[in-house]
Formats: C-alpha cells, structure tokens, sequence
C-alpha cells in the first residue's frame, strides 16, 4: 500500500480520517522518546521501530516517525563533525549547540504531533523516505 503524500494526509478533501489520540500520542513518542535515546548513544531506536512497527498501520505516525528518525540521523553526522573539531577547540562550542538543538526541535515536533500536525524540521537530510 502507498502513503499518501503529506498534504493529503488528514484532511476533508481528500476524506482521510485525522488522527486518533491514539496517533497523536505514537507521533509524540516519536519524536519525544528521541530525548531519552541520545541520553545511551540509541537516539534513532525509537523512532525506527515506531516506523516500522506502527508505521503500517497509519500512515501519521509512518510520516512522523520518518521525519523523526531522518533529523536523527543528521544531528549523529553533526554530532560526530563537532567530535572531530573538540582538537582544534570548534567542538567546544559546536558539541553542546548540536544537543541542544536536538532536544529543543524534538520538543516541538512531539507538541505539534500531538496537536495532530505532521512537523517538518527546518534542516533534515532525509535519507529515509
């Protein structure tokens, strides 16, 4: 089955149901559970296995998830850039800046996914589609 692209999702005109709270609160755990993740180095693990456990039954929290996991991934290679400069004194200031970057958009992608949006951060590299 093919997913609806994300405009079409949860609308009248299209005539796809919104989410459930139900939805609502997996998207969350989608992006929120990425907070205690990076805490032991697995900040990915949620939001993968909600993709692929979850993702195929609804298609909000597939979209979530992958966006999610997508913003993972590209705060890991961010992470690891700001690693190699710690030597030169960048990563000082860089390593601390990634961290919170991660945790503040993953506190609003989880509000917004419970408000029942499909939140898209404002740099991604999205390799997962």
């Amino acid at each position: 089955m093919e997913t609806p692209p994300r405009e079409q999702l949860g609308t009248y005109v299209t005539g796809t149901p919104m989410p459930t709270q139900d939805e609502k609160t997996m998207a969350l755990i989608a992006h929120m559970g990425t907070i205690l993740g990076n805490f032991v180095g697995l900040g990915f693990a949620v939001p993968l296995v909600l993709m692929l456990t979850k993702g195929k039954e609804s298609t909000f929290i597939r979209e979530n998830s992958v966006e999610s996991l997508n913003f993972q991934i590209t705060m890991f290679i961010a992470a690891v850039v700001a690693g190699f400069t710690l030597c030169i004194g960048i990563g000082l200031v860089l390593l601390p800046i990634v961290g919170l970057v991660a945790l503040v958009f993953a506190i609003i992608g989880g509000l917004k996914a419970n408000e029942g949006q499909l939140y898209r951060y404002p740099f991604n590299i999205r390799l997962v589609k």
